[in-house]
């Protein structure tokens, strides 16, 4: 198998966009990275539970981009922007719930949202406090024009999703 040349690297749409989604997927990792070793902000447990699609995604990604410069068969190439697809509707849809309860319009997890309702005994109350996350899942820690980090989470992950849905497109049609 020969790799493709390099001018060729640019026209060919499924591993450009893999690519891309590799680079994007690292740069948003690297920015959550920032918030909290950086700029100290704590992430809570649904923040960490976002982190995941992009823990799968980012070497899905780089694997597709290689597979696509070594020439692989189109239909493994659009198979795997497919599944990248999949995996970013997954991190669009964590971070939405996210948002929603960030926002009040659902409840979150009971263990990382809302306030302690009963004490109980003073004996329980000790097991609570070790229990007690201090991260809360409903109180967005940041906000930039109006958008928390678990709505802008929604925003780049749809953007990977179009990026994959082109790369399938100009698989389809280029190779």
């Amino acid at each position: 198998m020969s790799v493709m040349p390099i001018a060729a690297h640019r026209t060919h749409p499924a591993a450009v966009a893999a690519f891309l989604i590799a680079a994007s997927g690292a740069a948003t990792i690297l920015g959550a990275y920032y918030f909290q070793y950086v700029l100290h902000y704590a992430p809570c447990e649904l923040c960490l539970d976002e982190r995941i699609p992009y823990y799968v995604g980012i070497p899905l990604a780089v694997v597709i981009a290689l597979a696509g410069l070594f020439r692989a068969p189109r239909s493994l190439l659009v198979g795997g922007l497919g599944l990248l697809i999949v995996v970013f509707v997954i991190s669009a849809a964590l971070g939405a719930y996210h948002s929603g309860v960030e926002w009040k319009f659902w409840p979150g997890p009971a263990h990382c949202s809302g306030v302690i309702q009963n004490f109980g005994n003073a004996g329980s109350l000790l097991e609570q406090m070790n229990q007690t996350k201090l991260v809360p899942c409903d109180a967005a820690a940041w906000r930039l024009f109006g958008i928390s980090l678990a709505g802008y989470n929604v925003l780049i992950s749809l953007a990977l999703v179009a990026i994959a849905w082109w790369g399938i497109r100009g698989a389809k049609t280029k190779d």
